[in-house]
């Protein structure tokens, strides 16, 4: 198994289905971002909209204006940030504030997405996996795939498990991430999403740590580049004991 970060996710937001806006303030925000650091975040993602079901959209005025703060007070942290947008103004700002990570749930700001990261050359975007059509669910789509290898390894592909999909989706969408790690590195994010409820019927969030990191340890096994999670130190602990049983 290949070194797979693990990057741990600040919600500076009030309706996190997560959290619960715990960590609303900046002050909040960046202490948490700093405990992460100890836990051992390779890379924290930062994201000022929740992404949960029914979320009211925010505009990227109010989405920048909520992570402003944390970003920059943790730029120069040692450890790289991504920001959890799809707003291309608010992208735009965090690269211009020394973020080198987008991290894009959503298809269509794409085409801008790419414009920032041909000015800005050590900027990764972290991207649908079926925008390439790389998916159980699409075609390939050979032109975007040119699109794709244009970037030499500063796109990562994103399966997007639990997005609108159901259960039976999302485990496919799993078991087809050695096929997309083939195309590019691969960062999952399962972490307490619906499907481990669905698989397990714990239904309190928190309460199933254990299905998480199944989740973390399976992608990581088979390809994953990056797992993103909320319970970073827990993450670290079984990554660096499958790392031991591995080596030889």
């Amino acid at each position: 198994m290949n070194r797979v970060k693990v990057m741990g996710i600040v919600n500076v937001t009030p309706d996190s289905f997560s959290d619960g806006g715990k960590y609303f303030k900046s002050s909040e925000a960046c202490r948490r971002a700093e405990n992460m650091i100890e836990e051992g975040a390779d890379i924290l993602d930062i994201g000022g909209e929740s992404t949960r079901p029914g979320a009211e959209p925010v505009e990227w005025a109010e989405e920048w204006s909520r992570i402003k703060d944390v970003v920059l007070n943790l730029v120069d942290s040692g450890v790289p940030l991504s920001v959890d947008t799809y707003h291309p103004q608010t992208a735009q700002r965090a690269v211009d504030s020394g973020v080198k990570i987008i991290n894009c749930v959503k298809k269509e700001p794409l085409q801008q997405m790419l414009d920032i990261l041909r000015k800005n050359k050590d900027v990764l975007l972290i991207s649908d996996a079926s925008y390439w059509g790389i998916s159980p669910f699409v075609s390939v789509d050979d032109s975007r795939l040119e699109n794709l290898y244009e970037f030499k390894g500063r796109i990562w592909l994103d399966p997007m498990i639990g997005f609108s999909t159901t259960r039976e989706e999302d485990l496919s969408l799993i078991r087809h991430v050695p096929h997309i790690a083939k195309y590019a590195p691969v960062l999952v994010g399962a972490s307490r999403k619906r499907i481990v409820k669905k698989l397990t019927g714990q239904k309190v969030t928190g309460k199933n740590l254990g299905g998480n990191l199944a989740i973390a340890a399976w992608c990581a096994l088979n390809g994953a580049s990056a797992v993103r999670v909320h319970d970073v130190e827990e993450t670290v602990q079984m990554l660096k004991v499958i790392g031991a049983i591995e080596t030889v």
